[in-house]
């Protein structure tokens, strides 16, 4: 079973998920007459996967059948585990928990699509509610405190299966970052009486130089202080906490949005491998209103090394104003 460990110098938290290492890589082409094993994610291969917990149907198939647009389930090789009977001792130097949690898989197609990229606007829209609908669900869990979802796309980005696909994790605790990222939206709070959020929204759109695109509900821009080349950040310009909370009207805007800058990327940087991540208000006691929902974009096209590691801080040698004008002008 999973195990969360602190590190006792940091405080920093890790898990520990050995069965992990067990996960299939996928070649990175499906040919049946090679001895390739047949893709899990891939409708009519339904039986490869644990039973769903969501799937989008369009009609009234059963459950675990091939007809489907999205579907969700629970990750076969999960980092944390619902339920652990496992006892860890803490009497000693060392503090450990269960590695108790939620992991589940977003499978967004049923066509082998290898980039998010080649999907259109109807089936982002379904990806989006297929994000609301699960953290919605596990929210109602007083065990949960936070939920992560994130994106791999692309081996060097962490991907082990080629197939389009997004992850969904869901913590008992506040990781580190998210702690310090409300921590920070808590002292300009403090100071200002503002959110921060809105306050960056405001200020790239007055200087439009990190604007990727400015549309109805959300702007896309380039951050400030970008720890990746071509960073981009999708935020709400009204203030929400929650990004499970957004209105049909607000999700069909944002797939619209979210699909622009992936096809951007695509087209100004040759389809790289990137994340994304969903950053959201923790439930339960660490909720916080004045938190300022929002997606965070990363292409992998450089690794990190040691300095980045030794210190903590990034080396970006792209110009957030210079990514920001080339993605700005893409000819979609």
């Amino acid at each position: 079973m999973p195990e969360l460990r602190q590190d006792p110098i940091t405080k920093r938290w890790v898990i520990i998920a050995s069965e992990r290492a067990h996960r299939p890589r996928q070649p990175s082409v499906i040919d049946a007459a090679s001895n390739a094993k047949p893709c899990p994610f891939c409708a009519g291969h339904e039986d490869m996967t644990p039973p769903e917990v969501l799937a989008f149907r369009d009609g009234k198939a059963a459950a675990n059948s091939a007809d489907w647009s999205v579907r969700v389930v629970p990750n076969k090789y999960p980092a944390l585990a619902p339920d652990s009977a496992a006892q860890i001792d803490n009497a000693d130097f060392y503090r450990a928990r269960n590695g108790v949690g939620v992991h589940e898989v977003i499978i967004e197609s049923p066509a082998h699509v290898t980039s998010m990229a080649g999907l259109d606007e109807r089936q982002f829209n379904r990806i989006l509610r297929a994000y609301q609908e699960r953290l919605r669900y596990w929210q109602t869990d007083r065990r949960w405190q936070y939920a992560l979802v994130y994106k791999n796309q692309g081996e060097r980005a962490g991907a082990t299966l080629e197939h389009a696909h997004s992850q969904l994790i869901v913590l008992p605790q506040l990781p580190r970052e998210a702690a310090d990222e409300l921590d920070g939206v808590e002292k300009y709070f403090a100071e200002t009486r503002r959110c921060i959020y809105c306050d960056v929204v405001g200020v790239e759109m007055a200087r439009p130089a990190r604007l990727v695109s400015n549309l109805d509900r959300f702007i896309a821009l380039c951050p400030y202080a970008p720890r990746f080349p071509y960073e981009v950040w999708i935020l709400p310009k009204t203030h929400a906490a929650a990004f499970e909370d957004c209105s049909e009207q607000d999700i069909a805007v944002l797939g619209m949005v979210l699909r622009d800058v992936i096809l951007r990327l695509k087209l100004s940087l040759e389809d790289p491998p990137f994340n994304f991540v969903i950053h959201s208000t923790p439930w339960n006691k660490s909720a916080n209103t004045r938190y300022h929902w929002h997606i965070e974009i990363m292409p992998q096209l450089a690794r990190a090394a040691g300095f980045e590691w030794g210190s903590g801080m990034h080396i970006n040698h792209i110009l957030p104003e210079a990514a920001a004008s080339l993605l700005r002008h893409a000819r979609l």
